[in-house]
């Protein structure tokens, strides 16, 4: 059972709501190419909009470091919410995301509408969590909604600084299920219990992997993190993404799965390039084997087999 007040636990209308939502679309050319985080947003935002709310709507887009990039601009986020909608979203053009635009067209809100605010990462405090940008979201509301399950993980201005300084704060349907769906997974899981972990950084999973050990099976480890593990049994990685700082914990952690008897998987073979590019030659290698101006971009065939039959 979710133990947290949900947007069904609340009353919306007349009141300014800011939505953290997920829009870390592709974009190509300007144009939107997967747009599933855009629909799984929209039971939320429909939700809101159908009980009278103000609904604000926030996202970061890619990573501009705290400067205004248009290509990361979510404008074209904004003409595809309305198509799905079917009603206008106001766009928000603010590089300073709370800016003078952004205030204004909060300001003009009538019940039922929708804002889209500018992407939040052109704050270079908002990973930073900052004190100063969690209080000029904060000023733009009444109610807080974290609906970006994506980005939970994180500690940023947009989704844990901006509860300091607001009344109520909730979660989402997409949040909700997400976290309902994990608590049964990890909580009664079906055995054998497999989980797998990607994305490059160990360093941002420690606690994660840590809890994991304790409940399964089998932990496939894939991504850029891979190769910090293979680093820690002291196998070449050549240019590959490394965390050198995380190789001791690394190596405790897979200690630990032996001595719990989970079996830990890491890539027995590797797609490697000189560069991340698409136009330079490639090929495949075993594990430890990369070579010292090469760097791994992603698992062999070999090592596909080996976790889909895992």
């Amino acid at each position: 059972m979710l133990n947290k007040k949900s947007v069904d636990d609340i009353n919306v209308k007349g009141k300014r709501v800011l939505v953290r939502c997920d829009f870390n679309v592709p974009l190509q050319d300007g144009r939107i190419t997967d747009e599933v985080r855009l629909v799984e947003a929209l039971p939320t935002i429909k939700k809101l909009i159908n009980d009278g709310g103000k609904v604000i709507l926030c996202s970061h887009l890619g990573k501009p470091k705290g400067e205004p990039k248009p290509e990361l601009s979510l404008a074209p986020v904004a003409v595809r919410l309305a198509e799905l909608l079917g009603m206008e979203v106001k766009f928000a053009k603010d590089d300073n995301v709370v800016g003078e635009n952004a205030k204004a067209a909060v300001a003009a809100m009538k019940d039922g509408e929708v804002v889209l605010l500018e992407n939040t990462r052109y704050r270079v405090e908002e990973t930073k969590n900052g004190e100063a940008f969690s209080k000029e979201l904060a000023s733009l509301c009444d109610i807080f909604v974290n609906d970006a399950f994506g980005t939970a993980h994180r500690a940023h201005c947009s989704n844990v600084g901006i509860t300091q300084f607001v009344d109520t704060s909730v979660v989402g349907y997409l949040m909700q299920k997400e976290i309902e769906f994990l608590g049964n997974a990890v909580n009664n899981p079906k055995r054998p219990f497999v989980a797998i972990l990607g994305g490059s950084k160990v360093s941002s999973k420690l606690s994660v992997i840590d809890n994991l050990l304790d409940k399964v099976d089998t932990l496939i480890i894939g991504g850029g993190m891979a190769y910090t593990f293979m680093k820690s049994l002291g196998e070449e990685v050549g240019k590959s993404l490394l965390e050198p700082d995380f190789l001791d914990y690394v190596k405790q952690m897979m200690d630990k799965a032996e001595k719990k008897g989970v079996r830990l998987l890491i890539p027995i073979d590797t797609v490697v390039a000189q560069e991340f590019s698409n136009d330079v030659p490639f090929k495949t290698v075993g594990r430890g084997e990369i070579e010292p101006e090469w760097e791994g971009l992603d698992i062999g065939e070999k090592t596909r087999v080996l976790y889909a039959d895992a």
